[in-house]
């Protein structure tokens, strides 16, 4: 079901957004059908890519990391990536009422997976991380996942598009905050002798 409902958001966001808003999953169900496995692609596929593969600005200069220095990392990217999702649902289901919305914290999250499904999706290029193709590849994830936003609120939350338009800014501002607070964490982290250690280069 989790495919069809993956493709059709893809072909048709508009009429698929109609058609997910009426199941119903409790938060486990979510966790353990869904987002368990999605949230595992990014942080795997990173850390094949710079234990394996080598990671490059341009492609041409490849980096490689330890495997003892980059699976703590990947272990704590994928717990952040399940607890921010939690969050973003959260903060949802916060500020829906201030909308008009009345969507429980489980629609709510099921809202944010669906929603983010093209981000985790893209988290795919980093089993070849050079860095302007990432750049790209990530790009143009967010671009579609911000139109699976706007275009999904009105419809998912039974609300006129004007409102669901400031509604899905608001969304998407709280994610952008949260985001920034998660790469300012990960400097002061690396700044007090977490750094991932340069395994060798070539």
């Amino acid at each position: 079901m989790y495919l069809q409902h993956m493709f059709g958001l893809l072909y048709h966001p508009r009429a698929e957004w109609d058609s997910i808003k009426k199941e119903n999953h409790s938060l486990g169900h979510i966790y353990l059908t869904h987002l368990l496995f999605l949230a595992a692609i990014p942080p795997f596929a990173l850390l094949v890519g710079v234990t394996q593969v080598g990671w490059s600005f341009v492609g041409t200069e490849f980096y490689f990391l330890s495997f003892e220095s980059a699976l703590p990392l990947a272990g704590a990217f994928y717990l952040a990536l399940l607890a921010g999702m939690f969050f973003m649902a959260y903060t949802t289901y916060w500020m829906e009422r201030t909308f008009g919305a009345e969507a429980s914290l489980e629609r709510c999250l099921l809202f944010t997976t669906f929603t983010s499904t093209p981000l985790f999706l893209s988290g795919l290029a980093g089993l070849v991380p050079i860095l302007w193709l990432d750049v790209f590849i990530v790009l143009a994830a967010v671009s579609y996942t911000v139109y699976l936003l706007y275009s999904g609120v009105p419809i998912f939350m039974n609300i006129p598009e004007e409102r669901g338009f400031i509604f899905a800014s608001s969304i998407l501002t709280v994610g952008l905050c949260a985001l920034v607070g998660m790469m300012a964490a990960t400097v002061i982290i690396w700044g007090m002798g977490f750094a991932p250690q340069i395994m060798q280069t070539q």
